[in-house]
């Protein structure tokens, strides 16, 4: 006989505990961990004939075990003790108690006086005499624990565990005559061990929210692994508890299966249709005979299912969760260990079960919510989209596709103009829909078409087939339209049309957000239809102003951005330029005009039309800015007499980078940022339009490949948050460090940093930016001297 070796994380026993070749505990002539004499665990009652050592029955409190530790006790029952003592070197069976025969299968011609190796053969194999020889030529007594041991031969061999220990008997001269051999068999608390770690982890499976089915199908398999001859099933009820569908049934046929998925509950209705409906166990013995089974019996026999018992797996509040399932394929009734093992396992498919429920309900709760939340998101997106561009007709055509495909597949809208209806937008899957949609006028005086009819009743009119009336509705495959109207201060000038395709149907969810949509979109578009002539105006005016395409820059990369305060309806003073030279160089400036509206227009353009006339023609940058003030200071008073800052430079790509000079005349610092980090460029100037003859110093630097230089209007620094605090320089530079790369990178960090400070408190004044970056040298040239 063998023992199991040494479990990981269990420390080795020292090497005296290594008797016999086993893992041993010499104890001074009696067991290890043993009561002296009777090798039983201590407190254990008297080890005598095959009957349990403990008896649930006579335990003080017993009747106070709960209904788990009941299933539990009937499952794995109580330890059993065996006792038989041996006789010289052939190892003689002189005396052994009904146990022992018991556990070795000879209960019904138990007998003495045979070698063990002729009573028992299978041991030979398995080490068991060889632990008797040595105890037997030594002298020592040992223990073995958790010994493995297969008893009986063949189909009805089983698997056994036992604690054993081997008692040297000596004669009055202390000479060894035979062995004495007590043991205790373990299987069940091998079994036990093994279903509380299967079950464990079927509990871990639920609460880390495995998917059913795989908790089930896990289960099943456990069973049938710990009960060979089980064939699991598990049936799951509707939410109405009238029908049974299929769980999990890993080794039923697949036919079996899909023909009781969704069987009634009922009387008579097979074992779990009848177990389902009376709410307690039912046990079938034998299919074949059994009433129950009479419309499911032929059924049974292709699939080789002879018994089965089945146990409803109920809700703590009593409710049918479904059915749990044991068949065998011969007829058979079940024992205490098989009942409760049904209800363990019921009771954990309730708890997976119910989990799952909790689980789908929460998720559809969510998922409504989820909707809701949607609906809000959609309607706040859709009034932000409608109200983002001042242009009527753009207000429209957003509207249109806000709807297609979120609310239908195609969507039209008409609004009256003149007299007559004009279709303004159209949204559709491809262009080809979109242009047959888009050929389609409604007809204003017709009864016969349903725009002209919800635009004289100003109600909505939902149908499930084609508009009536003349249209492309066949080439569309359109089946159902939607339309509401667009109505403002009580009237109604246009209508919202959806249509449906396919299998695409309204409910009362979609005419209600369809509603809300059109009457805000109403107003959206009654708004900007108001503003249209100012935004036109004011866009006119401020596109010449700023540059219309950013130049593709030789040995550079260049990004700007401009962010108007308020709602873009004043033209602004902040503007900036880039422009090529006749040698080579390129032009860069950036500048502020005190004020807004048309005068600080006015002087914008006076700027850079100056400046783009003298550079060509004179030497530098100071030359330049002196002559962009003498026309300031030269302007007729009624074009007003504000100040402007600027900075204005020139730089001309190297081999190695970009060689700048500038002059800032009364603006904010510009920045420079190299591999070490940000550094302020300081270049005295004053402020231009004031003076006749301001101060000014020209400042040269260079731009390595990877370098930029960041130039920025006071919008930028003065931009406040809702506390009144100023972003300032020393934000602005920590903003850019380390510094990001390239252009647009850096434009994005500034633009993210100022814009995270304000925390959507609304600007006062314009923000306008320009980032120039050296890239890789774009000319053979040498590099210029530095100034």
């Amino acid at each position: 006989m063998t023992s199991t070796p040494r479990r990981p994380g269990v420390p080795a026993r020292h090497d005296a505990d290594r008797v016999c070749g086993v893992d041993w505990a010499p104890d001074a002539g009696r067991p290890h961990d043993r009561s002296p004499g009777t090798g039983r665990a201590p407190g254990a009652g008297p080890a005598t004939g095959a009957g349990p050592a403990l008896d649930a029955d006579h335990v003080p409190g017993a009747d106070r075990v709960s209904g788990a530790e009941e299933d539990l006790r009937a499952l794995f029952g109580e330890s059993t003790a065996v006792f038989a003592s041996v006789a010289g070197p052939a190892h003689l069976l002189e005396a052994a108690n009904p146990a022992f025969f018991a556990a070795i299968g000879r209960t019904g011609h138990a007998r003495t006086g045979l070698p063990l190796a002729e009573l028992v053969p299978e041991l030979a194999g398995q080490g068991f005499l060889t632990l008797l020889d040595r105890a037997y030529r030594t002298g020592l007594p040992c223990s073995v624990r958790d010994a493995r041991v297969l008893l009986g031969e063949g189909g009805t061999a089983r698997e056994a565990f036992f604690d054993f220990h081997y008692e040297p008997r000596r004669d009055a001269g202390g000479n060894v005559m035979g062995v004495r051999m007590i043991g205790v068999e373990t299987t069940q608390v091998k079994h036990a061990q093994r279903l509380t770690a299967e079950h464990r982890a079927l509990l871990e499976q639920i609460a880390r929210q495995a998917p059913l089915d795989e908790v089930l199908e896990g289960m099943a398999k456990v069973i049938e692994t710990l009960s060979p001859g089980v064939l699991v099933s598990v049936l799951l009820a509707d939410p109405d508890g009238r029908h049974l569908r299929h769980g999990t049934a890993p080794s039923l046929p697949g036919f079996y299966n899909r023909a009781i998925d969704g069987i009634a509950t009922g009387e008579g209705v097979g074992s779990c249709g009848t177990a389902a409906h009376r709410r307690r166990r039912v046990v079938v013995t034998d299919i074949a005979t059994d009433p129950f089974w009479d419309d499911f019996r032929d059924l049974a026999v292709r699939a080789g299912l002879a018994a089965c018992w089945s146990t409803p797996i109920l809700a703590r509040d009593g409710h049918l969760l479904g059915t749990f399932a044991m068949y065998h394929r011969t007829p058979r009734s079940p024992s205490e260990s098989d009942l409760a093992l049904a209800g363990i396992f019921a009771g954990t498919a309730a708890l997976a079960i119910e989990r799952h429920h909790a689980e789908r309900a929460r998720l559809a709760a969510e998922a409504r919510e989820k909707a809701a939340r949607d609906d809000l998101t959609f309607l706040l997106r859709a009034s932000n989209a409608l109200s983002a561009d001042l242009d009527h007709a753009q207000t429209l055509q957003r509207l249109a596709t806000l709807c297609a495909p979120t609310l239908a597949p195609l969507c039209a809208v008409d609004v009256i103009e003149g007299g007559r209806v004009r279709r303004i937008a159209t949204a559709a899957p491809t262009a080809y829909e979109r242009a047959l949609l888009a050929s389609h006028i409604p007809v204003y005086d017709s009864g016969d078409d349903a725009v002209a009819r919800v635009l004289a009743s100003s109600l909505t009119e939902v149908a499930r087939r084609t508009p009536t009336g003349p249209g492309p509705w066949q080439d569309l495959n359109v089946t159902g339209y939607l339309c509401a109207p667009l109505t403002d201060r009580g009237q109604t000038f246009g209508t919202l049309t959806l249509l449906s395709t396919g299998d695409h149907t309204f409910d009362g969810h979609a005419v209600t957000l369809a509603e809300e949509l059109a009457r805000r979109a109403a107003t959206a578009a009654h708004n900007a239809r108001q503003y249209t002539q100012r935004v036109t105006l004011a866009r006119d005016l401020q596109a010449g102003l700023l540059l219309p395409d950013l130049p593709t820059l030789p040995g550079a990369e260049l990004a700007t951005s401009y962010h108007p305060a308020g709602e873009g309806l004043e033209i602004s003073g902040d503007f900036y330029d880039v422009f090529p030279l006749d040698d080579g160089r390129w032009a860069f400036m950036l500048g502020d005009v005190c004020g807004r509206g048309a005068l600080a227009a006015a002087t914008t353009a006076l700027v850079r039309n100056t400046a783009r006339a003298v550079a060509p023609l004179l030497p530098g940058p100071e030359a330049v800015v002196h002559a962009v003030n003498r026309a300031l200071t030269k302007r007729h008073n009624s074009h007003d007499t504000g100040f402007v800052t600027l900075v204005y430079g020139h730089f001309t790509p190297t081999a190695d980078g970009l060689d700048v000079e500038l002059v800032r005349a009364g603006h904010t610092l510009p920045v420079h940022l190299t591999a070490d980090g940000p550094r302020p460029v300081h270049s005295e100037g004053s402020l231009l339009g004031i003076l006749g003859s301001p101060a000014l110093a020209a400042r040269s630097l260079r731009l390595a490949p990877g370098e930029s230089l960041v130039l920025y209007t006071d919008g930028i620094t003065e931009a406040r948050n809702a506390a009144g605090e100023q972003f300032g320089e020393d934000r602005l530079i920590r903003a850019l460090t380390p510094p990001p790369s390239g252009a647009q990178g850096i434009l994005k960090a500034l633009s993210h940093a100022v814009q995270a400070f304000t925390d959507g408190h609304e600007t006062d004044d314009d923000q306008a930016t320009l980032v120039l970056t050296a890239t890789a040298a774009a000319t053979g040239r040498s590099p210029s001297p530095r100034a």
